[in-house]
């Protein structure tokens, strides 16, 4: 995994959460998880558009570091690997949730290209 030169300072609460659940994929990956419970890695990449192996790996394992996702690995062959929200990947989903509400008062939907997780999201599409 990418490790930068300089640690990322981080200042106040607001930095460390945007830290762990901001950017493009990761709300993504964690609303996905949060309808379908738990998925293997080709579901989550089924389920993202347009996401590539690289990134979609690399954000697992942020993820998983930060302690949102588990991943359990059961020892068959072929190997089968589950990944799920723990307890504190749980607790982010209403804050994403109230992001989608505020969000969803002045976004302009195009509802062929929503994703079907943000369908089920409370607020009205436009």
């Amino acid at each position: 995994m990418y490790e930068p030169k300089l640690k990322k300072e981080i200042r106040c609460p607001l930095e460390y959460g945007l830290d762990i659940f901001g950017g493009k994929w990761k709300p993504r990956i964690i609303c996905v998880l949060a309808e379908k419970k738990c998925l293997r890695y080709n579901e989550i990449r089924r389920e993202m558009t347009n996401i590539t192996d690289t990134v979609l790996a690399a954000t697992l394992k942020e993820l998983l570091a930060d302690d949102i996702l588990d991943r359990k690995q059961y020892n068959e062959i072929p190997p089968r690997v589950e990944y799920s929200l723990t307890n504190k990947g749980v607790s982010v989903i209403p804050i994403l949730k109230s992001i989608c509400q505020w969000s969803g008062a002045s976004h302009r939907s195009d509802s062929e290209h929503v994703l079907s997780q943000c369908q089920k999201c409370d607020y009205i599409f436009r």
